[in-house]
C-alpha cells in the first residue's frame, strides 16, 4: 500500500510492517534500540523532502543515513542531549517532521504525555530507540543471520534480519517479515522465499498478543 495523506513514506520493504504502510503524523513509533532499521525508517521521507533529526544516538553516522536515502542537507544531528534530552526532542519536533531519540532513561508519563501533545499540534513522527508505554506501533529486531563468514574468515557481507511488529488497533495484527538488513549492496530490501532459514520456514506462525489463535507469518 502506498501511503496516503497524513502518513510519511518509508522505503518498500519497510511498508507492510506498518498499519497503514508508513509513518502516521502525529505519532510515536518504538524501536526497543538503535540499528540500522531505525535509520532505514527515515530514509524515504528525508529523500522525499522532510527534514530529519537524530538526538542522543552519537555512533549513528552520516555516511550510513545517506546510504539509505537522507538527505544530509535537510538532517540536524543533536550527539548527547543528556538530561535536557525533552526539551531538546521537543524543540527538534518545532522544526522537523521526523525526530529519532534515544532517551537517556525511562521517559517519565508525563514527559511522554507533553511530546505526544507537541507530536500532535506539529503533525511530526517521533521514532524512540527505547522503550515507550503506549506507542501505537513497535518494532523489533528478533533474529539475525550474516552472510560472508566462512570457516572462520571472510567478511560480513549482509544481514538478514527477522522484524517483528505490534502495537495498538491494526498494529497487533501485523506478521513479522524478513529484510535484508543491510543487503550486500547497503540496501534494505524484503527476503525472498528462498532467503528465510529453514527452521523459521518449518516453524512459521506467530501468536497474536492477546488471541489463542495461530497465524501464518510467513508466506
Amino acid at each position: 500500500m502506498v501511503p496516503g495523506a497524513g502518513i510519511l513514506p518509508v522505503l518498500p520493504a519497510l511498508r507492510e510492517l506498518l498499519p497503514r504502510g508508513g509513518l502516521v503524523r502525529g505519532s510515536v513509533v518504538s524501536l526497543g534500540e538503535f540499528d540500522l532499521l531505525a535509520l532505514a525508517l527515515l530514509g524515504a521521507a528525508s529523500a522525499d523532502g522532510a527534514w530529519c533529526a537524530i538526538a542522543g544516538v552519537p555512533e549513528a553516522g552520516v555516511l550510513a543515513a545517506a546510504g539509505l536515502g537522507m538527505d544530509p542537507d535537510r538532517m540536524l544531528l543533536v550527539p548527547d542531549p543528556a538530561d535536557a534530552w525533552p526539551e531538546v526532542v521537543a524543540s527538534l519536533l518545532d522544526g522537523c517532521e521526523i525526530v529519532l531519540a534515544r532517551p537517556p532513561g525511562q521517559a517519565t508519563a508525563q514527559i511522554r504525555k507533553r511530546l505526544e501533545a507537541r507530536l500532535r499540534r506539529r503533525r511530526g513522527v517521533l521514532l524512540v530507540a527505547g522503550d515507550w508505554p503506549g506507542a501505537p506501533v513497535r518494532l523489533r529486531v528478533t533474529a539475525r543471520r550474516w552472510t560472508g563468514l566462512g570457516d572462520g574468515h571472510g567478511r560480513l557481507r549482509a544481514c538478514l534480519a527477522e522484524v517483528a511488529a505490534d502495537g495498538r488497533g491494526e498494529a497487533a495484527m501485523l506478521p513479522a517479515r524478513w529484510l535484508w538488513l543491510p543487503a550486500e549492496d547497503g540496501t534494505v530490501t524484503a527476503a525472498g522465499p528462498v532467503d528465510i532459514p529453514d527452521t523459521a520456514r518449518s516453524s512459521a506462525a506467530w501468536r497474536r498478543p492477546g488471541s489463542g489463535r495461530m497465524h501464518r507469518s510467513l508466506r
